[in-house]
């Protein structure tokens, strides 16, 4: 199979400059192909060369350089699917709530756990949002105007939109948050779950059903479904283990500073770079960003 070799280096880094780059020029088949130069260089592979990826990855292991190997058909996607907690945004809008409910370390040790895939999404979440009972709802407003956007998000969304493909941000956090990140990156649709409020104050329960890690593969497969897509034309993103059904259905997936055990599920894994890596993945150079 046709496969593409990247190195993708951390912006404004200059990780891939000409010395960094001799260091493993033996390896590599030939002179790179620039997407952007000293950042974004990739080569054609006649097959996918798993142990050369492991060979460059020690090799390059002090520089934040990022590898992938992708199949070369099928690059440029129609659907961008991505979580938002600790991918388009820094926060975990539910540890947040948390701390101003008062059970900060109770709820950040759940959220720790369930990332990892140590507990059930579902029933993690219920025991959180229990913790928020009684909370004034005005905190979510106040903690809307401190969101802390990841870089590179924005670009990757309107470049992708430019270029025809649907993005959508699917998420197990909580509408109130989705509906300003999505409308801040331009994303077209967004789904979460709903705290449920009255009386101006955080009830502590979530509307069921709840959206979970099963409900994001069954969102990715609507989602092609609605547009007349397959999943192979689809590039999901995402950091937890709620993330690893839809990483693992589509044609693309990327684990973006990511747990351990989506790293490993992943069939890129982005450590370094920011989101607009994602263009890169798919065969944009640098001046064909928006």
């Amino acid at each position: 199979m046709h496969t593409v070799l990247l190195l993708m280096a951390s912006p404004d880094s200059q990780a891939l400059s000409p010395r960094n780059l001799m260091r493993v020029a033996g390896m590599l088949p030939g002179p790179p192909r620039w997407l952007h130069e000293d950042e974004a260089a990739e080569w054609d592979l006649p097959s996918f060369d798993t142990a050369l990826e492991l060979t460059l990855r020690e090799a390059l292991g002090d520089l934040p350089i990022d590898i992938a190997l992708i199949p070369a058909a099928n690059r440029k996607k129609r659907l961008l699917v991505a979580d938002m907690d600790s991918t388009f945004i820094a926060q975990e809008c539910i540890d947040e709530l948390g701390i101003a409910a008062g059970a900060g370390q109770a709820v950040t040790a759940i959220t720790y756990r369930a990332m990892r895939g140590e507990l059930d999404f579902e029933g993690a979440l219920r025991e959180r949002v229990a913790l928020m009972a009684g909370l004034s709802a005005t905190v979510i407003d106040d903690l809307i105007a401190k969101t802390d956007f990841t870089p590179g998000g924005k670009t990757l969304v309107t470049t992708m939109k430019h270029h025809g493909a649907h993005t959508a941000l699917v998420s197990g956090g909580f509408t109130q948050f989705t509906a300003h990140v999505a409308h801040e990156t331009g994303f077209h649709e967004h789904h979460a779950n709903e705290l449920i409020i009255a009386d101006g104050k955080i009830q502590g329960k979530v509307r069921e059903p709840i959206l979970g890690r099963a409900s994001k593969v069954t969102a990715l497969g609507e989602l092609t479904q609605r547009l007349g897509l397959t999943i192979a034309d689809a590039i999901t993103v995402g950091d937890g283990a709620n993330d690893i059904g839809m990483i693992q259905a589509a044609g693309m997936g990327v684990a973006f500073r990511a747990k351990p055990n989506v790293r490993a599920a992943a069939d890129v894994r982005i450590d370094h770079g920011d989101l607009s890596a994602l263009l890169y993945l798919q065969w944009f150079k640098r001046e064909d960003r928006v």
